[in-house]
């Protein structure tokens, strides 16, 4: 059985719970992270050198990198989920490195002044936000006229972006409407896979 290692709250371990729910392939995951204190030590960076979280176990093969754990798994047990040509793949992949080397930086940086109260927000804060929004663009230009961002199907490029851009899309920044990509992410989050992944309706249960 697939094991991962990651607090489920952290959008990189919810891809890969998003993409086992839609597998309907049985997993266990253990709480890992800062806050569990858990990620320094000497066994865990045996696995991961990096000391965040996933980090994915099947049976001998320890994987680490969110994005590389979702092609892995596509290769080994879930080809539907990917392109079946050199091509199809590079479509579908092109997005997940996309969200890596164009939005991470935005995200992240939007994810941390959300903490901070406005008059704090620096010059560097702004233009990355600027930059996120950029980016957030071209995803919404993308998907006009679809329902996902490649082969016309649910595939790891819709599961690896899923639980980061819903987040940017919720962040109170200065931003047009997108559309295209807000539809995209209502439906990713009405998915029950997507649903179970990230905790919503357990959440919505408390609340």
């Amino acid at each position: 059985m697939y094991k991962i290692l990651g607090r489920q709250t952290s959008g990189n371990v919810q891809k890969v719970l998003f993409m086992l729910e839609e597998m309907g392939t049985a997993y266990e995951r253990e709480d890992y992270g800062r806050q569990f204190e858990n990620t320094q030590t000497a066994e865990y960076k045996a696995m991961n050198p990096t000391s965040k979280v996933p980090t994915f176990i099947d049976g001998d093969v320890v994987i680490w990198e969110s994005n590389t754990i979702l092609r892995y798994i596509a290769n080994v047990a879930a080809p539907e989920l990917t392109g079946s040509t050199p091509a199809e793949k590079a479509e579908v992949e092109r997005w997940m490195d996309f969200l890596l080397a164009a939005v991470n930086a935005g995200y992240l940086a939007a994810f941390k002044g959300a903490k901070l109260p406005p008059e704090e927000h620096t010059d560097a804060y702004k233009a990355e936000v600027k930059g996120l929004v950029d980016q957030l663009k071209i995803m919404d230009a993308h998907l006009a006229g679809k329902d996902f961002f490649a082969l016309d199907k649910l595939t790891i490029a819709d599961i690896a972006c899923a639980p980061v851009i819903k987040r940017c899309i919720g962040f109170k920044i200065d931003r047009p409407a997108l559309p295209n990509l807000e539809r995209w992410v209502a439906a990713m989050e009405a998915r029950p896979a997507f649903e179970r992944a990230t905790g919503a309706s357990a959440a919505a249960k408390v609340a």
